[in-house]
């Protein structure tokens, strides 16, 4: 089985970043597979001791100029460069770059969106004191936090974009909770929402998706 997740930029690592020559950096990748601009990534399991840890983990950092504004530790300071690591045991392959073990970690960000967008939907509020009660809402959550992830990929482009990025909470009262009425007439339903909620327009959006949405075959 094989694993990546962060790794803390200790006094060690940075000690061990400090050691690898201006050479070995090598370009990071976007998740299109193209030059990530103004980043590199570098290996340090050979610099690091790394007895106590699981055989066979690497260690790879990523350095990215950072945007204006973005807080920086003294170490990174000093350089202008901002830090990430990365532990996997990807063992290394023929083919297989540095670039892109590194840029399938950070594509794993948006499981990580996922899991706290569940926890908002009702994830956090487990276990109960029965295993049913708990089995149930569990769930109940699961389903919402699926319905959440197809509106969001479905539904909430283009003009819907707007509500593309709000988290759970936000999405509730600017889309869920609309103090819109549903009314009737020449035999179709229509649903108003009132023209000053702000986000009228992109919640017409969303709907004319939904629409647009081809039956299955």
């Amino acid at each position: 089985m094989e694993y990546r997740v962060g790794f803390a930029v200790t006094e060690k690592v940075r000690d061990a970043i400090k050691l690898v020559p201006k050479q070995i950096w090598t370009p990071a990748s976007d998740a299109d597979g193209g030059i990530r601009e103004g980043g590199d990534v570098a290996e340090l399991t050979g610099l690091l001791d790394l007895s106590g840890w699981p055989e066979g983990m690497r260690i790879i950092v990523r350095r990215e100029r950072p945007h204006p504004g973005a807080q920086l530790s003294l170490f990174e300071e000093c350089d202008g460069w901002r830090y990430q690591a990365i532990a996997t045991n990807t063992p290394e392959q023929p083919g297989v770059q540095l670039a892109f073990l590194e840029a399938r970690h950070r594509a794993h960000a948006r499981v990580e969106d996922r899991i706290r967008h569940a926890r908002d939907a009702g994830l956090g509020q487990v276990p109960s004191r029965e295993f049913k009660i708990t089995q149930a809402w569990l769930m109940a959550t699961t389903i919402a936090a699926d319905l959440s992830a197809w509106t969001r990929l479905l539904a909430l482009t283009g003009a819907a974009e707007v509500l593309a990025g709000c988290e759970p909470k936000a999405l509730r009262y600017r889309f869920l909770h609309v103090p819109a009425r549903l009314t009737h007439g020449a035999r179709r339903r229509r649903l108003r929402v009132p023209e000053s909620w702000p986000w009228a327009a992109a919640i017409a959006a969303v709907f004319a998706n939904i629409a647009a949405i081809p039956p299955p075959a």
